[in-house]
């Protein structure tokens, strides 16, 4: 009965870090901008924010080996290209169609695991990860990437494989980092990375209070704050349960994208979308009955956010 209020206290601040993890999407299409920009915008705020709480706790940051280092930037480089490929996924196509197809990456991860750690995945993991195909298919119109939705699926594909390559990447630099020092890293490689966008890109729109904002928001609420409050929600609850809430994303996502965007899904893409989340959670699902300790933060931390998103 004593560890009920850390319970309660570790799933708020899980929703609450997923909720804003789903609105980074709709706000990267309010902002009007290239997605290179949003990207630069985006982690430009994230990489203060982070240096300010890794500054204010003391947490180290110094790479532990030249080797390490050169995997940090190589990391960071990876989530520049992630990032901008699921920004320019919903910017062709709508939030719906970007974050579901976004959702793919545990197919990628099942992929790239046996291939980067030569590590098996289990039967169940390959299971979901087929099990998302079905829920693709039904989100593509046609085959042809002249249309819009399609494209923007192409992109979010991208995403997803980016990502998984990142999560995989993390998994074995998180056995000797914390998560804000990659967090720092990664931002902060990938705001260099992108600073050269303002030469190829139209940038009057970022000298507007509006877009500034947008951009603080993204940087500093939907980036650094809510990768902070998921890493602590774990403090109290399972890494089967975190995992299980984060991928709640996409359904934050597209209730946002109603809200302030007006983008209604179609019905099919409903049912795909329904499909992935499904296949998404059942790794989760299987293994949640099982967990009953508290998790060890180093140990536990779901791979889905050891990127942030």
């Amino acid at each position: 009965m004593q560890e009920q209020p850390h319970s309660i206290r570790g799933l708020a601040l899980a929703n609450v870090a997923v909720m804003l993890f789903g609105l980074a999407g709709v706000l990267g299409k309010i902002s009007a901008l290239p997605s290179p920009l949003i990207v630069l915008g985006r982690v430009l705020f994230a990489s203060i924010t982070l240096t300010i709480i890794a500054l204010s706790q003391r947490i180290p940051v110094r790479p532990r080996s030249g080797r390490d280092g050169l995997l940090l930037i190589g990391q960071g480089l990876l989530l520049a290209l992630h990032w901008t490929a699921f920004f320019q996924s919903i910017n062709v196509s709508n939030v719906a169609i970007g974050l579901l197809s976004f959702s793919s990456f545990p197919l990628f991860t099942a992929l790239l695991e046996p291939l980067l750690l030569r590590q098996r995945p289990s039967l169940l993991q390959i299971i979901a990860a087929l099990l998302i195909l079905p829920g693709i298919y039904l989100l593509v119109p046609s085959f042809s990437l002249e249309n819009q939705i399609t494209l923007g699926i192409a992109w979010g594909l991208l995403a997803g494989a980016t990502f998984a390559l990142l999560s995989v990447g993390n998994r074995g630099l998180g056995r000797h980092y914390s998560s804000v020092t990659l967090s720092l890293y990664q931002t902060g490689v990938a705001t260099i990375a992108t600073l050269p966008m303002l030469f190829f890109f139209p940038t009057p729109l970022l000298g507007q209070p509006k877009t500034l904002l947008v951009l603080l928001l993204l940087g500093i609420f939907c980036t650094a704050l809510a990768h902070t409050l998921f890493i602590s929600s774990m403090r109290h609850i399972t890494a089967q349960l975190a995992s299980l809430l984060a991928s709640l994303e996409p359904v934050w996502g597209i209730l946002f994208g109603a809200l302030l965007l007006h983008e209604i899904p179609s019905g099919t893409t409903l049912i795909g979308g329904l499909i992935i989340l499904c296949a998404t959670c059942l790794p989760a699902l299987a293994t949640f009955p099982h967990s009953r300790t508290k998790p060890d933060l180093l140990r536990s931390t779901p791979e889905k956010r050891t990127t942030q998103k």
